[in-house]
């Protein structure tokens, strides 16, 4: 039986991480280490490894999927359903208030350009976080190539399921040589095959001409959220062939807009929805909208979460499981090092970035005062500019 005061505790940390994590998947993934590993100790970081790895290998949100894995971890499957929403809650909130603002008012608020003081403070906590699971996940010079690999191979434009795959593969082969062993790894990769089947489906059956009503918008978003793979960027590409190119729903300039929201509000980019969905069809389109492209989320979770226990008992499998956490984290660097070149882009972001990763790195601050004290210095800046 689940503790009430456990869930209850399950719904106040993901409400308040929902709240406060700005930056991106990243980012999210960062804050939840510093606070599920580190301050709470409800995970060992291994074990938050392993869902990390996880969320990379089925469709959908990582950060809130890992957010899902987490709550189901610690207070079983009403905890699965409480952190996902919790994480998600604040966010579509948030957005849904700009949302009917843009449309009040004919553009976005001016607040919107503020938060360029978070984004530094941002690299800081995932500089951390990296330091540390990456201190956990490369325990062999083994691993260790196929991190530099994955990073090599993620610079040249690789496929990031490729790189995945590859470095699960590679870490597989390199335990069975040592082993003698031919262990199989369905249990790895069944995932790969099953959401590459919805993709199919899924593209096919949105192929012919819609209406925008609530039901064709939940729909389209239950389709991109059933088989979108990586970052925010594709799902910009996703949204612009649906929505502007198919549909034409929405205009380009209003993508864009919608996209600049979902990178400045905290918590999972997808809510980049909600502000869609309310352009379409009002509220009721936000909240259609919003259910449709998260809740493949949950179900992906419910199913993939008890196989990696499974798959961490397995020599073999597990093996493979250790080489998708390091090109997780491969692929996390890689995207830090993008962030950084747009985030600090003047002296004032670069103090901002060296001084919060002072106080994380040597007294350990914690992040939600970190990311208050850049949005204070993100407000200051864009008032006195």
């Amino acid at each position: 039986m689940i503790k009430t005061n456990s869930l209850a505790e399950v719904g106040r940390v993901f409400l308040r991480l929902g709240t406060t994590s700005f930056g991106g998947p990243a980012a999210h993934i960062a804050m939840m280490e510093e606070e599920i590993v580190a301050r709470r100790q409800w995970l060992t970081r291994e074990q938050f490894l392993d869902y990390v790895g996880a969320t990379n290998l089925i469709p959908g949100p990582n950060s809130t999927e890992l957010a899902i894995h987490i709550g189901h971890a610690r207070a079983g499957w009403p905890g699965l359903i409480v952190a996902g929403a919790a994480f998600i809650f604040p966010a579509a909130a948030m957005v849904l208030c700009l949302a009917w603002a843009y449309v009040r008012f004919g553009a976005l608020p001016s607040v919107v350009q503020a938060f360029a003081g978070v984004k530094p403070v941002v690299i800081a906590i995932v500089a951390q976080a990296l330091w540390r699971l990456a201190h956990t996940a490369v325990r062999s010079p083994s691993l260790a190539l196929i991190g530099a690999l994955a990073i090599a191979a993620t610079v040249l434009g690789v496929n990031e399921l490729l790189v995945l795959a590859g470095g699960g593969l590679a870490a597989a082969l390199l335990s069975a040589k040592r082993s003698n062993r031919a262990e199989p790894l369905r249990s790895v990769v069944v995932g790969f095959p099953f959401s590459q089947a919805m993709q199919s489906v899924g593209i096919a059956g949105a192929g012919g001409a819609i209406t925008a009503g609530l039901w064709p918008l939940f729909a389209v978003f239950l389709k991109i959220g059933s088989v979108l793979f990586g970052s925010g960027y594709v799902l910009v590409a996703f949204l612009r062939t649906d929505l502007v190119e198919r549909l034409h729903w929405i205009t380009q300039q209003q993508l864009l807009d919608a996209v600049a929201v979902g990178q400045v509000t905290p918590g999972p980019v997808f809510t980049t929805a909600t502000f869609v969905g309310y352009l379409v069809a009002g509220g009721q389109g936000a909240v259609v909208a919003t259910v449709g492209i998260f809740l493949p989320a949950f179900f992906f979770v419910a199913l993939s979460g008890p196989l990696v226990p499974r798959i961490r008992r397995s020599p073999v499998a597990g093996a493979a499981l250790d080489g998708v956490n390091v090109a997780s984290l491969a692929l996390m660097s890689v995207v830090t090092w993008m962030l950084a070149r747009s985030a600090v882009v003047d002296v004032t972001t670069a103090l901002v970035a060296i001084l919060s990763a002072v106080l994380l790195f040597r007294y350990r601050v914690n992040v939600t005062w970190l990311v208050a004290g850049g949005a204070i210095v993100g407000l200051v800046s864009a008032a006195v500019g």
